[in-house]
C-alpha cells in the first residue's frame, strides 16, 4: 500500500450540493478542432461518412450552406480571417494547410462558407482548424481561478517524419512552458508555487490518481527539473513544431528520461487509470 499522502486529495471548490467542482484551461486565445464543427448537428447524424456524403448532394449543400449564411454556427467564429486551416487528408488539400478560409476562399474567388464546405466535401475529413474565438482577458481569469487546472487539450506530437507534415496547434509543444514563463515570470498573473500546482496535483486529485501529482515518500518519481529564469514556450502558429526551452532533466516513474535538455531514449511512461475503472 502506498503512502496516504500520496492518495489524491479532493479538489478545491464545490458545488451547492458538495460535489466537487473543476475546470482546466490551457494558456492560448485560439481553439482547435475540426472545420466540421461550424455545421448544425442534424447532418452530423449517421457519423461522419453520413455527413461527407450529404456535402456530396448539391441540394443538401445548398440547405447547410443557407443555414450557415442566416447566422447558425457561422456566427461562432467572429470572422474567415479567424479560422487557420491546420490539417488536411488529400494532397490536393494539404496547399492550404497554414492559410487562413478568408486567404483560401479568396483565391478561389468563393465565400468563405462555400471555400469550408467544399475543403470538407472533398478532403472527407474534420478538417482540422484553429478558430481564433477567445479573448485573452478570459484566459487570464482562469488561470486566477485557484480550482482551475492547467492542460494542453493536445496531442503529443514530435518535431520529425510524418508530424511535420502538417501545422498544429502550438499548444501541443507549449502549453505548460508558456504558463509557467509568460503567465508566471513575466506576467504574474499567478505565482510558481500555484502554477505548479495546478499542474500536477490538482488534476491528479480531480481524476482520481493515486501517486501522482506530488513529491512525497510512496509517490511515483515523476520530476521536472526546469529553470524557471529560462522556461519559455517556442512555438508559434507561424512555426508550431518548436520544443520549449528551460527544462534541463526530466524523470518518468524513477527513470531518467531527459538529461541536459537532451532526450535519453528512455520510455518509461505508464497508461493511468482512475478510480471509475472496472479491472
Amino acid at each position: 500500500m502506498r503512502a496516504a499522502a500520496c492518495w489524491p486529495r479532493p479538489a478545491s471548490s464545490s458545488g451547492s450540493a458538495g460535489l466537487p467542482i473543476t475546470a482546466d484551461v490551457y494558456p492560448y486565445t485560439a481553439s482547435s478542432t475540426g472545420l466540421t464543427t461550424i455545421i448544425p448537428d442534424k447532418y452530423h447524424e449517421g457519423g461522419a461518412q453520413a455527413l461527407y456524403d450529404r456535402l456530396a448532394d448539391p441540394a443538401t449543400r445548398a440547405e447547410i450552406r443557407a443555414e450557415l449564411a442566416s447566422g447558425g454556427r457561422w456566427g461562432d467564429v467572429s470572422s474567415a480571417d479567424n479560422v487557420l486551416v491546420l490539417h488536411a487528408t488529400t494532397e490536393a488539400n494539404r496547399q492550404y494547410q497554414g492559410r487562413t478560409l478568408a486567404d483560401i476562399a479568396a483565391e478561389q474567388s468563393v465565400h468563405p462558407i462555400d471555400a469550408a464546405l467544399e475543403l470538407i466535401g472533398s478532403d472527407r475529413s474534420r478538417i482540422g482548424a484553429a478558430f481564433f474565438s477567445m479573448a485573452e482577458d478570459n484566459v487570464r481569469q482562469a488561470l486566477r481561478k485557484p480550482w482551475v487546472s492547467i492542460c494542453s487539450d493536445g496531442v503529443s506530437m514530435a518535431p520529425e517524419g510524418d508530424f511535420l507534415r502538417a501545422p498544429t496547434h502550438p499548444r501541443a509543444y507549449g502549453s505548460f512552458a508558456r504558463v509557467l514563463g509568460h503567465y508566471v515570470r513575466d506576467e504574474r498573473v499567478l505565482t510558481l508555487p500555484d502554477a505548479i500546482r495546478r499542474m500536477t496535483s490538482l488534476p491528479a486529485a480531480t481524476l482520481g490518481l493515486a501517486g501522482r501529482g506530488r513529491l512525497a515518500p510512496g509517490c511515483f518519481a515523476d520530476v521536472v527539473v526546469f529553470d524557471p529564469a529560462t522556461i519559455a514556450d517556442r512555438a508559434t502558429f507561424a512555426q508550431p513544431h518548436r520544443l520549449s526551452v528551460g527544462v534541463t532533466e526530466v524523470i518518468v516513474n524513477g527513470r531518467l528520461t531527459i538529461v541536459g535538455g537532451e532526450f535519453t531514449g528512455t520510455l518509461a511512461g505508464r497508461a493511468l487509470a482512475g478510480p471509475g475503472t472496472r479491472r
